[in-house]
């Protein structure tokens, strides 16, 4: 195995880690109110989706608007429900049907 591809894999995993472990082991409710403390748990969450969503959509980046048009209309179906609602579930499962189905038509 490439020793670069596991170094990145192992920082990823810390990092994904740090995100979901320490605000729970960082009880906020104990935290002050308002401290710089409280508002960096409180950002890891908001962080990570964004990481995670990067992560995702680099590989399927590419000029092309075949390609390119599946990541659009799912992230902008993500983004319509999620306003809409405020339901990360609900937008969540849209974007990923709508993606899915924009990938189907294109075949």
């Amino acid at each position: 195995m490439n020793p670069d591809l596991l170094a990145i894999a192992l920082l990823a995993g810390a990092a994904t880690w740090a995100f979901r472990a320490l605000p729970v082991i960082w009880r906020t409710d104990r935290l002050a109110s308002g401290g710089w403390l409280e508002r960096f748990v409180a950002a890891t969450g908001p962080a990570a989706i964004a990481t995670l969503f990067v992560a995702a959509i680099l590989p399927a980046l590419s000029p092309e608007l075949g390609q390119l048009l599946p990541v659009i209309t799912g992230t902008v179906a993500v983004l319509a429900l999620f306003v809409a609602t405020r339901s990360v579930v609900t937008a969540t499962l849209a974007g990923a049907v709508v993606h899915g189905v924009t990938v189907w038509l294109l075949l």
